[in-house]
């Protein structure tokens, strides 16, 4: 039987094609067993040294490129697996840092901020391709070492918020920035801040607090008339089960584009709601048998809902539900920690140990992104600016960017 050689530099594993035969040539010989082996191998192997250095070096080039006219694959390097839609951008920060929050000029989208805990503030101006790390100096206390929570643009007005209780605001881009003083009578810490016009911000306090404003921060309105709290101590006998255990705190919050609220309770036992006119949020059971890790809004107006251990749900119809349908997602048994719509369509989910899955269906389906295992850290937050520019963010400052 005959059989192709493998060998080396005098032993090319190649196919004999007529366009080659100046450089290869085929032989035959018989192993120890008897049995014919067919050689294929450079005819430079086999001529007389005096092969001149000019010849000799025409067809060591021609071996090189031989593998790819035979239509030979190289083997392939080993190199780490790239992620099919995002690519890390390398922060230069310390590696505790925790990622929170994202924002660009509405105007120039490739100037913008990040934020995180240790009083982390990066700018970019190309896009988010590099950042580096701003100084502000009326945000910059001794005493303190902020964890810059939120951060909203609209124009060239902008606004940020951290714990302990800070308020940051910026009439020209982010080029300056000016502290806003705050009340020490603040029901708990800000987590969230929405700039919705001119000279206009709206935040939310950790206990449920709503404030807006119309003269950069001067003056605030409440538009809630009680913390969570005293709601709940009003509605406790209402049949919300786990209230009692309520710890007067936001696990997390989500705003959507009309202006509702989404909060889940601290212990994930519950979940409440809030819309512009309503005098106080509204508590809901939760659907679910496991506790609740986070909940936010949909593009098409209807909520989703992520469970401890990995689980995710998504409302039947738009707008406020307490109607629930799990979809099978492969996360591992690692917990999902946000969603983020680039489109009605299009979607990404983020989570513990580098899970990554995405849905071209509005949610009905999700596929994991098996690249991205290979990131050692959490993923907590996807932030779309627009269909064309998308971030995840991590601990241990890791941050994905969308290439589309």
């Amino acid at each position: 039987m005959a059989t192709l050689q493998l060998s080396d530099y005098c032993n090319p594993v190649v196919a004999l094609k007529p366009s080659l035969k100046s450089f290869f040539i085929k032989t035959d010989h018989r192993n120890c067993c008897g049995a014919s082996r067919v050689r294929v191998v450079p005819r430079a192997c086999l001529q007389k040294p005096s092969l001149t250095r000019r010849h000799l070096l025409a067809e060591t080039a021609a071996i090189s490129v031989a593998p790819l006219i035979l239509g030979i694959e190289p083997p392939a390097k080993s190199e780490e697996p790239l992620l099919s839609e995002w690519e890390r951008v390398y922060l230069p920060i310390d590696p505790g840092v925790v990622l929170l929050d994202i924002a660009f000029v509405p105007d120039d989208l490739s100037h913008g901020f990040l934020l995180g805990t240790r009083q982390t503030i990066m700018e970019t101006k190309d896009g988010g391709n590099t950042w580096v790390p701003r100084s502000i100096p009326s945000a910059e206390d001794e005493d303190f070492n902020y964890r810059f929570n939120s951060i909203s643009f609209k124009g060239k007005e902008g606004w940020i918020v951290g714990k302990p209780s800070i308020l940051l605001y910026t009439s020209d881009a982010g080029e300056s920035w000016e502290r806003i003083p705050l009340s020490a009578q603040l029901p708990g810490d800000i987590v969230y801040i929405k700039a919705t016009g001119e000279k206009s911000a709206e935040m939310v306090t950790d206990e449920g607090a709503i404030y807006v404003t119309s003269n950069r921060g001067y003056n605030w309105r409440a538009a809630v008339q009680e913390t969570v709290s005293a709601t709940l101590n009003r509605t406790v006998s209402s049949g919300i089960s786990g209230a009692s255990y309520y710890t007067g705190t936001f696990n997390t919050v989500n705003r959507s584009p009309d202006g509702s609220y989404v909060a889940v309770s601290s212990r994930g036992n519950f979940y409440l709601t809030w819309e512009p006119g309503q005098p106080y949020w509204q508590p809901h059971n939760r659907a679910v048998a496991r506790r609740i890790q986070n909940m936010g809004w949909r593009a098409d107006g209807g909520l989703w809902l992520l469970v401890r251990g990995g689980g995710l749900y998504l409302s039947k119809g738009t707008g406020i539900s307490e109607d629930f349908e799990e979809i099978p997602v492969q996360s591992r048994g690692f917990g999902i920690l946000d969603v983020g719509y680039r489109s009605k369509e299009e979607a990404w989910a983020a989570g513990g140990s580098g899970v990554l899955l995405r849905t071209t269906n509005g949610g009905k389906t999700w596929t994991r992104d098996k690249a991205a295992d290979n990131i050692a850290a959490n993923l907590y937050s996807v932030k779309f600016i627009d269909d064309t520019k998308g971030f995840v963010l991590g601990n241990d400052g890791v941050l994905l960017r969308f290439l589309g």
